[in-house]
């Protein structure tokens, strides 16, 4: 993996008969996903590995996001419902070991935790470090390149009311 992309799902309703698990996008929610894909492949950062949570939010917004990523492989993993910024790492490293480019689509705290300890990692990506800890709101998308000895470099971190999208959590 050169490259690993962090996707938070888009904007959620609130409840769900089913429970959290269950929660389905808002109308937010799909246009933000689907902003963002665009945003991404129109900076030449398509995936080639999608791994995407169970959740019916993440499931939704990888719906969304799909059209931008047409080669994509996705997996749809259970283990990255509500999973650990180490959990998603090493998902990401296992699953990833023959793509140059994986995407993470999940859920916070995790990929905000997984972002923030690779932006602290990175060389100069302390504004990003910062931009990480103050704010990764739904359908955020961070996004680091790897070294030969796998130190992380920043790409950029990207919120959806930077480009039109809905703001806030």
């Amino acid at each position: 993996m050169n490259r690993l992309i962090l996707f938070r799902h888009g904007k959620a309703e609130r409840s769900a008969a089913g429970g959290d698990v269950e929660r389905r996008l808002n109308e937010r929610g799909r246009h933000d996903a689907a902003l963002m894909a665009r945003m991404l492949a129109g900076r030449g950062l398509a995936s080639d590995l999608a791994l995407v949570s169970a959740a019916a939010r993440t499931r939704e917004t990888w719906a969304a996001a799909q059209p931008s990523f047409p080669d994509a492989r996705v997996e749809f993993r259970r283990d990255l419902y509500l999973a650990s910024e180490g959990a998603i790492w090493a998902l990401a490293e296992d699953l990833g070991r023959d793509a140059a480019t994986v995407m993470v689509i999940g859920h916070n705290p995790g990929l905000q935790y997984l972002a923030l300890a690779l932006a602290r990692e990175g060389d100069e990506c302390a504004a990003m470090a910062a931009r990480i800890e103050a704010r990764f709101d739904t359908a955020s998308v961070a996004v680091f390149s790897f070294s030969d000895s796998g130190k992380p470099a920043c790409e950029g971190l990207f919120h959806a009311s930077d480009f039109g999208g809905g703001a806030g959590e």
